[in-house]
């Protein structure tokens, strides 16, 4: 196959903004350029690469082929920041979308991105833990923080340590609910904060306290910020990370259903098996926010 640079760049651009026309902005050309470049590389594969929706979706082929166009981008974007810091001490910008849980991005990663070179941009997309392997594995995503310890194909895994969630409510709250204690009975009835549909650690606690599913109230909360005010706010009670507890639990705002009541979630550093300076960097800055932040 005779695979162009300019119609790789036309494919991740038009999955990338979800149509030919953003794509055509970010390539600085037409949308009739874009579609020519797309068609003549379905042709040189002999596959169909995009569903032409809105916003336009890449096909099993195509995403086999968006992560190559990804790799020859970062690669390229590597050489470039070296030619460039050589020339003239201004490094090309280097575009890496991650895939990261909320919790993990509210608390610990952000910072760790924080230090990362200059000349790297992120494309963040949030996503649970149990579900970033699969921006990572379809080419959405060149790494993920991820709860899955089996590396994707093409790629390698660390593993980061664990989030330490404990189920927790304003003290009003649990006098209210949980006079009794962190009862089967109670988690049945008290109105418990979820973070969305694909959220469990809630049913999870329930499940290991009751040792059967329990349907209670439940109050969507889609923000990891927002879901922990909602708790504190005495909504619902809610499994909580440590790491966003550090104020709450010492002041009293906050406090733990059952000492004896946590999950621990593991995480893990996912990434495209590539020989990318800039890729290893934020590797490396993940890696030492983790061991800063995480339980071993």
């Amino acid at each position: 196959m005779d695979l162009q640079l300019d119609q790789l760049r036309a494919l991740d651009a038009a999955v990338a903004e979800g149509t030919f026309e953003a794509a055509a902005r970010r390539l600085r050309v037409t949308p009739s350029a874009v579609s020519q470049r797309i068609k003549a590389l379905e042709m040189a594969v002999g596959r169909i690469l995009l569903q032409r929706t809105k916003p336009v979706r890449p096909t099993d082929s195509g995403r086999a082929v968006l992560r190559l166009a990804r790799q020859i981008e970062l690669l390229t974007g590597d050489t470039a920041r070296e030619l460039g810091a050589a020339e003239r001490d201004s490094p090309e910008l280097v575009r890496i979308p991650l895939a990261v849980n909320a919790d993990s991005l509210e608390t610990w990663v952000l910072p760790a991105l924080g230090d990362a070179p200059a000349g790297v941009c992120f494309e963040i997309h949030r996503e649970d833990e149990e579900h970033t392997i699969g921006l990572l594995r379809d080419g959405t995503v060149m790494a993920a923080v991820t709860a899955t310890a089996e590396p994707v194909q093409g790629c390698t895994v660390r593993r980061l340590g664990a989030m330490r969630y404990r189920p927790m409510a304003t003290p009003d709250f649990v006098r209210t609910w949980f006079a009794e204690g962190a009862t089967a009975r109670a988690f049945a009835a008290a109105p418990v904060v979820v973070f969305d549909r694909k959220d469990d650690l809630q049913d999870r606690m329930m499940r290991r306290r009751a040792r059967r599913p329990l349907d209670p109230p439940r109050h969507y909360i889609p923000s990891s910020s927002g879901f922990v005010e909602a708790v504190r706010r005495g909504l619902g009670w809610g499994m909580i990370p440590d790491l966003q507890a550090t104020a709450d639990l010492p002041s009293g705002r906050l406090v733990v259903l059952d000492p004896r009541l946590h999950i621990d979630v593991p995480l893990y550093w996912q990434q495209w098996r590539l020989d990318s300076p800039a890729l290893g960097a934020v590797a490396t800055t993940v890696a030492a926010a983790a061991a800063a932040s995480l339980r071993r």
